[in-house]
């Protein structure tokens, strides 16, 4: 018999479905890339301004998965989206709800919030299925982005560089390397929404796809998997932080353990006073060939963390930012 997706309990109101308080728990203390610790590690994170090591986007977007599939059913799962723009950072052992705004009649897209117990808004941004025949929230936002004007750490990336195609998969088992140094059973160990839908191999019959399916928020993570083998030429070492994420599935879902092909393409150059933004779509094919999913990544690097971003700026471009 198949199970239902999820035992998470939804408050529902005329305006919206609002789910529980959750404390999502920071896997990435031990995240390494360009050879240094990242902004998960708490010494590097206090060091550039926060408290202590931040937990990475992606992580909430488990909290939504059962309101979109509340309010879409199984085709949550096949062409469900969720683009996102972080607002502020969290941190483990602090309390996060999620808000999805239900969307007017005929609309197959909607608003989505994530908020701290205080009121903080940790993230905004919307929600679809199919094609909503709208712009999603990163669309909007790419619209209206300035170009990046006197880059450093990203002088050397252009808009429309592309990666080579690479073949990655996610197995329970398989740790996942310096990214992200835990395997999909750790993960879903301590994911806020679990769901036999994620890890049904003793009972295939358990989803209507009759085999394990990737969590949304662990998608970021199979798509990255092998992007520093083929990175892009910032300067470095800097640390980044994700700013911005939007994760489509075209026909999902995607499998435990099967092999897909990423390829990646820049796609915008932003700044802000603090930091400069390679945004990234990622395409992601299965064995035949067919697009099964994409991700748009605003991957900010904080200026502050690039040691010789000042001298650098005045030799490119002569006196202050």
């Amino acid at each position: 018999m198949m199970a239902n997706a999820f035992a998470t309990e939804i408050t529902e109101t005329a305006e919206a479905l609002i789910g529980p308080w959750r404390q999502p728990r920071q896997m990435l203390h031990a995240q390494t890339y360009d050879a240094h610790a990242s902004i998960h590690d708490d010494a590097t994170a206090q060091k550039l301004g926060f408290k202590g090591g931040t937990i990475e986007g992606p992580t909430h977007f488990s909290q939504f998965a059962p309101l979109g599939a509340r309010l879409w059913g199984q085709a949550w799962f096949e062409s469900g989206c969720l683009s996102a723009h972080y607002r502020s950072v969290c941190y483990e052992g602090e309390e996060v709800q999620a808000i999805l705004s239900k969307p007017l009649p005929g609309a197959s897209q909607c608003q989505i919030q994530m908020v701290k117990r205080d009121g903080t808004e940790v993230l905004r941004g919307t929600a679809s299925v199919g094609d909503p025949h709208a712009a999603t929230a990163l669309e909007t936002r790419l619209a209206e982005l300035k170009p990046l004007a006197d880059p450093v750490i990203l002088r050397d990336v252009r808009v429309a560089q592309t990666s080579k195609r690479q073949t990655v998969r996610m197995a329970f088992d398989q740790n996942m390397g310096d990214l992200y140094p835990f395997s999909l059973r750790q993960k879903l160990a301590v994911i806020t929404e679990s769901s036999p839908y994620y890890s049904g191999a003793e009972n295939p019959s358990s989803n209507p796809w009759r085999k394990p399916i990737i969590p949304m928020e662990m998608l970021s993570v199979l798509f990255q998997y092998r992007s520093k083998e083929d990175p892009l030429p910032a300067k470095g070492p800097a640390v980044g932080l994700f700013a911005d994420q939007e994760i489509r599935l075209v026909k999902g879902p995607l499998f435990e353990g099967e092999e897909y092909e990423v390829e990646r393409e820049v796609v915008a150059l932003s700044g802000s006073r603090r930091t400069e933004s390679a945004w990234v779509k990622t395409r992601v094919f299965d064995k035949a060939g067919t697009l099964v999913a994409t991700m748009l990544l605003n991957m900010a690097t904080l200026k502050d963390s690039y040691a010789p971003y000042e001298d650098e700026h005045r030799r490119l471009y002569g006196a202050g930012r």
